[in-house]
């Protein structure tokens, strides 16, 4: 295909891509804003209204819709997410650094942790539960549903920073060690700094892939639910338009943290950029 060809036919498949890929939120905003408390899910709308924001944060008179539960769900989702973060960083992290040496045995081990990422989900969550009826161990979103989520989120963080290990140079390591300075200040003040954006995208991944997680913690979760299985019991009765509300300020959020992180991986990349002309 020549190349004149080529280019309109890339635009236009990014363009559908594009619009596949936020369509979705785009019908979701504008169903949002129907009015209440009788408007439905239903196009076109017949009139505007931000009643079913305000009927997330209680400030509507009472209906027959009840509110939705993300007060306490919303909090278990949000710890969940930050210790599966910290330990699946930690982890990927610490792993990523070992694996920079061959082993013995490495081979066996590398697929061993990939393997918590292509099991599905609905299975590891259901023989989790089951295991923990048999051994008289209690569900819970703090420990059966973290450690899955950990298990799950590991090997996404640990594959991230294996990429920069095999990108990072050693020898500016190498001529730390040889003026006398220890691995651990070595790792500390020039190995750390040089990995850090890798270390973000692996916190991103691990704390936005537990966030959404819905079939590991479903069954593992116990009677306390997280936000996915709270808004999944409200909506597997009657849909209103307080759940699209609610999803237009979830993906707000998600584009926030976005934000956040595009600043901070822009620091932090010039700052790793000066680390190795600072240590020569």
């Amino acid at each position: 295909m020549q190349t004149g060809v080529l280019k309109p036919v890339l635009a236009l498949y990014t363009a559908l891509f594009i619009a596949f890929l936020y369509g979705p939120f785009v019908v979701l905003a504008i169903l949002s804003f129907q009015q209440g408390p009788e408007g439905g899910p239903q196009f076109p709308i017949v009139e505007w209204s931000t009643y079913w924001y305000r009927h997330l944060f209680g400030l509507v008179p009472p209906s027959r819709i009840a509110p939705l539960p993300i007060g306490d769900s919303l909090i278990r989702s949000l710890t969940l997410a930050f210790m599966t973060m910290v330990v699946s960083t930690l982890l990927g992290v610490a792993s990523a650094q070992g694996f920079r040496q061959r082993f013995k045995g490495s081979g066996p081990v590398f697929y061993l942790i990939v393997l918590g990422m292509m099991v599905p989900g609905v299975l590891v969550g259901l023989g989790t539960a089951l295991l923990s009826n048999i051994l008289g161990i209690d569900r819970a979103w703090w420990g059966t549903a973290f450690v899955l989520h950990v298990v799950y989120t590991y090997p996404f963080a640990f594959l991230v920073m294996l990429a920069i290990f095999n990108r990072f140079d050693r020898s500016i390591e190498e001529a730390a060690w040889s003026l006398g300075v220890s691995p651990t200040t070595t790792f500390r003040k020039i190995t750390f700094p040089v990995i850090f954006p890798g270390v973000l995208s692996a916190m991103l991944f691990a704390f936005t892939l537990s966030y959404d997680e819905f079939s590991r913690t479903l069954f593992t979760s116990g009677p306390k639910l997280t936000l996915p299985l709270a808004i999944y019991g409200t909506f597997a009765v009657e849909i209103h338009p307080n759940v699209f509300a609610f999803g237009v300020l979830t993906t707000l959020f998600s584009f926030a943290l976005l934000a956040v992180y595009a600043v901070l991986m822009t620091q932090s990349v010039r700052r790793a950029k000066r680390v190795p002309a600072e240590a020569a």
